[in-house]
């Protein structure tokens, strides 16, 4: 059941009302179910897992709050429980293939699997959980007395497919305290939720017809070309996920519910460590704290510091998805976080420097090239293999002309409109191209200025019943005819 479906926009009314002409002792229960159903529109079967490992956590929880010395033991056990399941559901082709690759130069035998596996929705974000809780109970926190609060932590539907990832000490309170429904609450949640899916169906669904004619045949497009398509991807997938997370955010404040941001304007960073302190926010402060952190941190030499850095952030791209760029993508950032820091302390000895980048226009030279940079890591993660990924770059960094086509001899940037525009269904998008990363550098900055509640809350009820009637129309109007799925659904 997608968030941008018509499915969803009836299922999201009858819980809400039930849910709040219902006592306050069986609202839990009526959000369960809710989130259990929801679970279940896609591949019923699937409700038996996240049955199965959210009672094996909540019986692991207090076997290791109660086990004393032996704790470690039943932490280890509940860490292999989950990260086996994800293992099995999401890297069991990966892991086939990839030990096959390896057999195939010396003639052995190839592996494969005798038994088709199908990936789970929401598998890596519920799992993230679980070992969040189990790692916090061993580290002190009290186990949920709650079977059904706890189930309902683990379930809970809007961020149940994508997150943001919830951590139980912020969920359980507000869920347990009686909820008060206010018009303040209500409009706040409603604006978010439209604002959600301005960004999904309105600027990413339509932007991913134009990504996809770039990066299913990039060879026939010049290095200008490419950095066009780099430069929409990475609005795609900003607007994608940051719109899946603000209908999550709504959707849960219609129960009561804050979800925390999950983006800070992150491509306004002025360095990749401000990146990913602006992106994806629940899953950097995950890795920071349960990998990380465990590994030793900052708290170590240089170089193991280091060290620790690109394992996070490698198992960080790994967790993104089952294949080689991903990993790949994953050791850039962290090869790009031990550049930063290596930089860092170059800088702080040469004081000349420092004060260049620390000027205005320095901090603009440092947002402009941050940028650029994770354009760079956006095409490892968006291109299907390595090798074409590599491509690529090598294509944007070198500035490659296009190759000639049977569309004539025009300049590239004319390729690439006449093979993708006939594919588009929103005409605004049309001048976007010629302007595409001013345009939609605004809509970024403009989009992160609208997400804070106090904005919302402070917009008089006039100007927001009109804001909210004219996103809707443009949604209405101006969505293409096949909306794709979030991207980080797959995940």
């Amino acid at each position: 059941m997608l968030f941008n479906s018509f499915k969803y926009a009836l299922f999201l009314p009858i819980v809400f009302a039930l849910f709040w002409l219902c006592p306050q002792k069986w609202r839990v229960w009526i959000l369960l179910i809710a989130s259990y159903v929801f679970y279940m529109s896609w591949r019923p079967v699937f409700i038996l897992l996240i049955i199965g490992l959210t009672l094996v956590n909540y019986y692991l929880g207090f076997a290791i709050h109660k086990s004393g010395k032996r704790k470690k033991h039943w932490l280890a056990l509940a860490v292999v429980l989950n990260l086996g399941t994800l293992a099995y559901f999401k890297y069991a082709y990966f892991l086939t293939e990839t030990v096959s690759q390896c057999l195939k130069p010396a003639g052995l035998p190839q592996l494969s699997l005798p038994f088709e596996i199908i990936l789970p929705l929401g598998i890596s974000f519920f799992v993230f959980e679980f070992i969040h809780y189990v790692v916090d109970v061993y580290r002190g926190s009290e186990p949920i007395k709650s079977l059904s609060a706890f189930a309902l932590f683990a379930s809970f539907f809007p961020t149940q497919i994508a997150g943001p990832i919830k951590r139980f000490q912020d969920f359980i309170p507000q869920f347990l305290a009686p909820a008060q429904l206010s018009v303040a609450i209500f409009d706040s949640a409603i604006s978010l939720i439209l604002l959600g899916l301005f960004k999904k169906v309105l600027i990413a669904d339509n932007l991913s017809f134009f990504v996809q004619g770039g990066f299913s045949q990039p060879h026939l497009f010049s290095g200008l070309d490419l950095w066009i398509f780099a430069y929409a991807f990475a609005f795609q997938i900003y607007f994608d996920f940051s719109g899946y997370t603000d209908i999550a955010r709504g959707s849960a404040n219609l129960f009561g519910y804050k979800v925390p941001i999950n983006f800070n304007l992150p491509y306004l960073a002025c360095n990749i460590s401000d990146f990913w302190r602006r992106w994806h926010i629940s899953l950097s402060t995950w890795l920071r704290d349960y990998l990380f952190i465990p590994l030793g941190g900052s708290r170590v030499s240089k170089w193991l510091n280091y060290r620790n850095l690109i394992i996070t952030m490698t198992l960080g791209g790994l967790w993104h998805g089952a294949a080689m760029h991903y990993l790949l993508w994953g050791l850039y950032q962290g090869v790009l976080l031990v550049a930063h820091k290596e930089f860092q302390n170059v800088k702080a000895k040469i004081s000349w420097l420092k004060n260049a980048i620390d000027s205005k226009a320095g901090k603009i030279a440092s947002v402009i090239l941050t940028f650029h940079v994770v354009c760079i890591g956006w095409v490892f993660f968006r291109a299907e293999t390595n090798a074409l990924a590599l491509s690529m770059i090598g294509r944007m960094l070198t500035f490659t002309p296009a190759t000639e086509l049977a569309l004539g001899q025009a300049p590239g940037p004319l390729k690439t409109l006449a093979m993708v525009l006939p594919t588009i269904n929103f005409p605004l998008i049309y001048p976007a191209i010629f302007l595409l990363l001013p345009v939609l550098a605004i809509a970024h900055v403009a989009m992160g200025w609208l997400n804070t509640t106090t904005i919302i809350e402070r917009t008089p009820k006039t100007a927001k019943v009109i804001w909210c009637c004219a996103m809707m129309f443009l949604v209405i109007v101006f969505s293409p005819d096949k909306s794709p799925r979030f991207i980080y659904f797959q995940f």
